[in-house]
């Protein structure tokens, strides 16, 4: 399904961002890794190639998109997965500066800045797709992280605006909306682990995009209770916080990890 494409792909030295690798090298591709630091183990592993890249800064980005063009061609496929999550303290305004402004160039910015280099090379060549790992937190709130919540949101309003701006130049889009995977993310965090909606494997998330990929939809939902819930957030947005307040006052608010 994917021979020969050339995909980019970030945060991919374990959790979904493997698993996704994986799922496009079984399929043809040909397949550059990035993280924080150069994943060189896990690409050996699965037959990648690897770079390092801090996606909150613009030059790694572009950056990185070269070493893969290099190495594997044009960048067909550029999958935006990095994502940092961090708890709010005290209140929904509780985390530090630091903590929303790397939010923000991490959860967001990282597609702003590989699409200003894509799409004017998918322009003249017909085409490419852009994949942004939101989270279903781009769809509706991550109870303690309002960081996280906003981020989300913004990535997935980025990626519905590269869709329909640019469907007319071949340009394709998924959003990922999982709830919780077991990833390092989530490791200890015992809403995850205790998620009456199910806690999936990174390869049911890289499973559910390539159906996705194939059934050609922009939302991919591996919980498909997620779309059940935005149906109903979007009918009722009174009901939905009122809900959304009453298992608050349920949970004891839990600190997220710094981690990508």
């Amino acid at each position: 399904m994917f021979q020969g494409k050339s995909v980019a792909i970030t945060g991919a030295s374990g959790g979904i961002g493997r698993a996704v690798a994986e799922m496009f090298l079984a399929g043809g591709a040909k397949v550059a890794i990035s993280d924080l630091t150069c994943p060189t183990e896990t690409a050996n592993a699965i037959g990648a190639v690897a770079f390092k890249c801090d996606v909150s800064e613009e030059s790694q980005v572009e950056d990185f998109i070269d070493s893969a063009s290099a190495a594997n061609g044009p960048v067909d496929i550029f999958v935006a997965n990095a994502g940092v999550g961090y708890g709010d303290e005290k209140h929904a305004a509780g985390a530090s500066n630091k903590a929303w402004e790397l939010s923000w160039k991490i959860n967001v910015m990282q597609s702003v800045y590989a699409s200003r280099v894509l799409l004017p090379e998918w322009k003249e060549r017909g085409g490419g797709r852009l994949i942004v790992t939101a989270s279903a937190a781009g769809l509706m709130a991550q109870i303690g992280s309002a960081s996280y919540t906003v981020t989300k949101h913004a990535v997935a309003a980025f990626a519905e605006q590269v869709a329909f701006e640019h469907a007319h130049q071949g340009v394709k889009v998924n959003c990922i909306c999982p709830q919780y995977v077991r990833t390092n993310m989530t490791k200890g965090f015992s809403m995850a682990e205790n998620s009456p909606d199910g806690f999936l494997e990174p390869s049911d998330v890289a499973n559910a995009l390539k159906l996705a990929i194939e059934e050609d939809r922009f939302l991919v939902l591996p919980h498909a209770v997620v779309g059940e819930y935005f149906k109903h957030r979007a009918a009722d947005v009174d009901g939905y916080i009122a809900g959304m307040a009453k298992l608050k006052s349920k949970l004891k608010a839990e600190t997220l990890p710094i981690k990508s």
